[in-house]
């Protein structure tokens, strides 16, 4: 187990997002930009959910990793911090999922 959190994955992330290394992946998304970036997690999240469904639980895990980096550097790039985040799933966990979901406006499926 790891004590690594996402916290210090977006600690990471802001301070390589500045970098001037030609070899930093992050700092090239980051200069690239939100359109670029955005792509990038909605591939992550469809080798997800084909990991998910037909692949070894390492594969799984690594494409999970995958798409949690490439959130993180979405957020920021829109200057939301995952504090920000954290805080919304601690509001919707105050209550049932299925109470949650049927108060946001125009919720289905």
């Amino acid at each position: 187990m790891t004590d690594f959190t996402l916290a210090d994955l977006e600690t990471i992330i802001a301070a390589r997002a500045t970098s001037q290394d030609p070899k930093s992946y992050t700092a090239s998304l980051v200069r690239d930009g939100l359109p670029r970036s955005a792509r990038k997690l909605g591939e992550e999240a469809v080798e997800l959910v084909v990991a998910a469904l037909a692949e070894e639980d390492d594969k799984l895990a690594g494409e999970a990793a995958d798409l949690l980096y490439h959130l993180l550097i979405v957020l920021k790039l829109r200057n939301i911090p995952l504090s920000r985040v954290m805080a919304e799933l601690g509001r919707r966990t105050a209550q049932t999922g299925l109470e949650e979901k049927a108060s946001r406006p125009g919720a289905a499926d």
